[in-house]
C-alpha cells in the first residue's frame, strides 16, 4: 500500500506546485525537494501523538470535525488560497507544540530552505496530510462505519506509516522519532535529504 506522503505527492501536480512554489517565494525545483522531508516530518508529529490514546482521541476528533479528505481534490485552488493555506498554523501548534521552530529549522536544513520558508512549508502540508489520513481510515474503516473517526484505527495507521517509510529507507532508523528529539543525532539532516531523493526518484503523477 502507498504511504501517505505517496498520497499527498501523487496529488502534486505541475499546476499545484506552482501554486505552492508561489506561495514559499522558490523555484518549483526546490519545492518539489523539500515537500517530501516536510511530509516527514508532520507524520513523525502525528505518529508520536496518536501513540498516546488521548493523543489519538484528540486527533480522531480534529479529523471528524474539521478533514474529510476533500482538500486533496484540488490542490491548485488550494494553494492558490492564502487564507486557506494559513488554516495550518494550529495543526503544527497541536503536533509539534514549542518544537514547532526546532522541526521547521531541520526541515529547513535537510531541504536547502531557510527556517522561515520550511515553517510555512509544514503550515501549508499540515492539512494535506491529515485529509489524506482521513482518507486513510476511512478507506480501512470500511463501508459498516455510519461515522466519527476510530482512534485504535488512527494509531495503528500512523504507526504502519512509520514502519513502511523506515523500511524504504533502512540506513534512517528511527527517523520519525528523531526529527522530534530534543536533542538531535547528527545525522538525522543525512537521513531527510536521503529520504527525500528516495521518494522524488519515484517520480509523481
Amino acid at each position: 500500500m502507498a504511504t501517505l506522503i505517496d498520497q499527498v505527492t501523487s496529488q502534486l501536480d505541475d499546476n499545484a506546485l506552482a501554486q505552492l512554489s508561489r506561495q514559499l517565494g522558490i523555484d518549483e525545483s526546490t519545492t518539489r525537494q523539500a515537500v517530501p522531508a516536510a511530509l516527514t516530518a508532520l507524520l513523525g508529529g502525528l505518529s508520536q501523538n496518536a501513540a498516546k490514546p488521548e493523543g489519538a482521541q484528540q486527533l480522531a476528533g480534529a479529523l471528524s470535525r474539521d478533514h474529510d479528505g476533500s482538500i486533496l481534490d484540488d490542490l491548485a485552488g488550494y494553494f492558490g488560497n492564502s487564507q486557506q493555506t494559513g488554516l495550518g498554523g494550529g495543526i503544527l501548534g497541536h503536533v509539534f507544540g514549542n518544537r514547532q521552530p526546532d522541526v521547521a529549522n531541520k526541515v529547513g536544513r535537510a531541504s536547502g530552505l531557510d527556517a522561515g520558508t520550511a515553517g510555512k512549508l509544514l503550515m501549508m502540508l499540515a492539512p494535506l496530510v491529515l485529509g489524506a489520513l482521513s482518507r486513510r481510515q476511512q478507506g480501512q474503516a470500511g463501508q459498516g462505519q455510519t461515522g466519527g473517526f476510530d482512534p485504535g484505527i488512527l494509531s495503528d495507521i500512523l504507526g504502519g506509516e512509520r514502519r513502511q517509510i523506515e523500511q524504504k529507507q533502512p540506513q534512517s532508523g528511527g527517523l520519525l522519532n528523531s526529527i522530534l528529539d530534543r536533542d538531535g543525532d547528527g545525522n538525522i539532516m543525512d537521513d531527510l535529504a536521503g529520504m527525500a531523493g528516495d521518494f522524488l526518484g519515484g517520480g509523481r503523477k
